[in-house]
């Protein structure tokens, strides 16, 4: 069973686009691999400058990671910095890459360039090196990530094997993989941009905590087209392709087998409504339990931790010994 590697970073409320594209995914697979998952508030340092922000924002995430269906009996969820190994192997990371592999990172060219009058964290320009050290600590197969990371996977391989040619065989070099395909949904006010937590605006961002009313609101006033024609074509008729599409994910079909069965707009964007609010009503549910008895939420996450640890601590035993770091016992 190979090990699966995905993290997540506690900020921003989660959304629909979220469930539907990512976690759910996470939630079917955690059955068939053995799968860890991190809530990195650590990374989240590079744009958190508020105190107390960051510990509220990791409780809520956690809760919805096991509100949609993680299991802490099956799969690995831990945070970050629950587990210290991840800054201490982060250290030697920053010292196996490069000045230039770090300079040349998309991702940091183009968050830079947008904060260009604002303070921009060195954490920002070596935010490759801690996730290459997330990766590596759990002897990770397979990290599934979309073309936005595949740079960030590909330097943790180049870093990896770098270090086993230096050191000796230690680190696990991982595979890129395609997550499975989940529902591709976009903002319903913007039907041409996917759903983002980012946005100008969320009266097209359907957050899983929105009350049932707010949900088939927004969804009632979700943007379409004038020609009224009901037909799944991402190109031709992006808002109604995106109601298919999350219906279709809501109800067990394909937006095609979807359409089908309507002739106008109104009663797509009253049963899509609807559909959401019956999935999100029971992971509510279960939000709101675990978030009225914190003590047993931070109990599961110290289970994770301890799991989590138990891997990490043995990754960085033998990073060090590799090396040839003197032992303190």
């Amino acid at each position: 069973m190979p090990r699966v590697l995905s993290c997540i970073q506690p900020t921003g409320v989660v959304h629909l686009g979220n469930y539907l594209g990512a976690l759910r995914t996470w939630v079917s697979g955690q059955h068939e691999c053995d799968a860890f998952h991190g809530i990195v508030d650590l990374h989240a340092l590079t744009v958190t400058d508020r105190p107390g922000v960051l510990g509220t924002s990791t409780l809520e995430l956690a809760a919805t990671l096991f509100a949609v269906g993680l299991d802490p009996d099956v799969a690995t969820v831990f945070v970050q910095s629950h587990v210290p190994e991840h800054a201490q192997l982060g250290w030697v990371m920053e010292c196996t890459v490069s000045y230039g592999e770090l300079s040349r990172m998309t991702q940091f060219k183009d968050k830079s360039a947008k904060r260009e009058a604002d303070f921009i964290s060195a954490g920002l320009f070596t935010y490759p090196a801690l996730q290459a050290a997330d990766i590596l600590l759990y002897d990770a197969d397979e990290v599934p990530v979309g073309e936005d990371q595949r740079q960030h996977i590909e330097i943790t391989r180049d870093i990896a094997m770098r270090f086993n040619g230096r050191f000796g065989k230690t680190f696990v070099v991982p595979k890129i993989i395609t997550p499975r395909a989940g529902a591709k949904v976009t903002d319903l006010q913007e039907p041409t941009a996917k759903m983002s937590k980012s946005a100008a605006s969320d009266s097209g961002i359907v957050y899983l905590l929105d009350e049932p009313s707010a949900i088939i609101k927004k969804f009632k006033r979700a943007v379409t087209d004038s020609d009224g024609e009901v037909r799944f074509d991402r190109t031709e008729k992006p808002g109604i392709s995106n109601l298919l599409e999350i219906l279709a994910a809501c109800t067990g079909r394909t937006p095609e087998q979807t359409a089908a069965g309507y002739t106008q707009y109104g009663p797509l964007k009253a049963d899509a409504g609807e559909a959401v609010v019956d999935v999100l009503t029971p992971i509510q549910h279960r939000y709101r339990e675990l978030m009225g008895d914190q003590a047993e939420l931070s109990r599961l996450l110290r289970v994770g931790a301890d799991k989590a640890r138990s891997v990490a601590s043995a990754t960085l035993a033998r990073t060090y010994s590799n090396i040839g770091l003197l032992s303190a016992e």
